[in-house]
């Protein structure tokens, strides 16, 4: 999938969703969709609203912008459920072509709604139709909402698709409450809202090697630095990559490793409970399924490596649960 952060690299026309999609989680995905199954009805040449083209090829576009506004008038940095290059490859999964970073700076933030419609999504992305969700706002304080961007289409002759806000039981699924059910250790409750397990993926690097002395051999993860750490602890968890011959389960631990060494930065480390080889250098995905237990200090090595083998067999325990409970669901 291409990403660009400039429009004038931009593959026209387009179907386009606008927005920030830090998760690409359950209401996201209703928001990009009808810019996928717009694009691909044009280019066949199908009216689509008031919209007619029999163009060989449009192109289905995410729009965001880069950095995120609020980080932008903030001057604080953040972190992200989902970096760029994982967005990019659940973007390329939900049928997107490419995703384009709007450079987030004084003069963009100055355009007004109409401004913004007409010369960056009309003018330069030559757009077709555009997707956003309920709560969109854009233009200069935020000043547009999405029935204004609808009106101002529409002058256009653009058709405009508004998504309702998705809900989970009472609660809205955005990327906020995704986050605070992370930071409080409600890693289930945090993937259904995203409609998949939140991951860690990173490179394996050398540590201390302290957990093989203890009989815990563990991976060290170096990943994005701007990844959205959930809360620090014990997770159950399971690991794919290119290098191990099938999906693996473990236990990943994410803190300070108050036992051994405190560190001034968390460090993220994963034991897989049945494979046993050296893994330097590889790509890991970590999926994080159960949160078994916050971070603690122990009093012995002793006891840490008791509180371990604890950890493995309770990890054991739920994915084979886990397990079980998809394959019926499944089946």
């Amino acid at each position: 999938m291409r990403v660009i952060s400039s429009t004038t690299e931009a593959l026209t026309p387009t179907c386009l969703a606008l927005g920030n999609f830090d998760g690409v989680h359950r209401g996201h995905q209703r928001v990009i969709a009808p810019a996928v199954t717009q694009a691909r009805a044009l280019s066949q040449g199908v009216v689509v609203g008031d919209r007619f083209s029999n163009s060989p090829k449009i192109h289905a576009t995410v729009v965001t912008f880069d950095p995120h506004p609020r980080e932008f008038f903030s001057g604080n940095p953040q972190h992200l459920l989902t970096p760029l290059p994982e967005k990019q490859a659940f973007l390329a999964q939900f049928g997107i072509e490419q995703l384009v970073l709007l450079p987030f700076d004084r003069e963009l933030a100055a355009l007004s709604p109409q401004e913004f419609v007409a010369e960056i999504l009309v003018k330069q992305l030559q757009t077709q139709s555009i997707s956003v969700g309920s709560d969109f706002s854009f233009g200069r304080g935020r000043s547009g909402s999405a029935t204004d961007l609808q009106a101002i289409a529409k002058s256009f002759g653009i058709d405009v698709h508004i998504t309702p806000l998705c809900r989970e039981a009472e609660t809205r699924i955005s990327s906020s409450a995704i986050r605070e059910a992370l930071a409080t250790g409600q890693i289930q409750y945090a993937n259904q809202l995203l409609g998949r397990p939140y991951s860690l993926q990173g490179t394996v690097t050398h540590g201390q090697k302290l957990g093989r002395q203890i009989g815990f051999p563990t991976a060290n993860l170096q990943g994005e630095a701007t990844k959205f750490l959930p809360k620090y602890g014990v997770y159950a968890v399971q690991v794919t990559s290119d290098v191990l011959p099938t999906a693996q389960w473990g236990i990943l631990n994410i803190g300070c490793r108050p036992t051994v060494t405190t560190t001034a930065l968390p460090t993220v480390e994963v034991h897989l409970l049945d494979y046993h080889q050296d893994l330097y250098g590889a790509n890991l995905k970590v999926d994080l399924l159960h949160y078994l237990r916050p971070e603690q200090k122990f009093a012995s090595l002793q006891a840490l490596q008791n509180q371990i083998h604890q950890d493995g067999d309770r990890a054991r325990t739920l994915l084979t649960t886990t397990s079980n409970q998809h394959e019926r669901t499944h089946s």
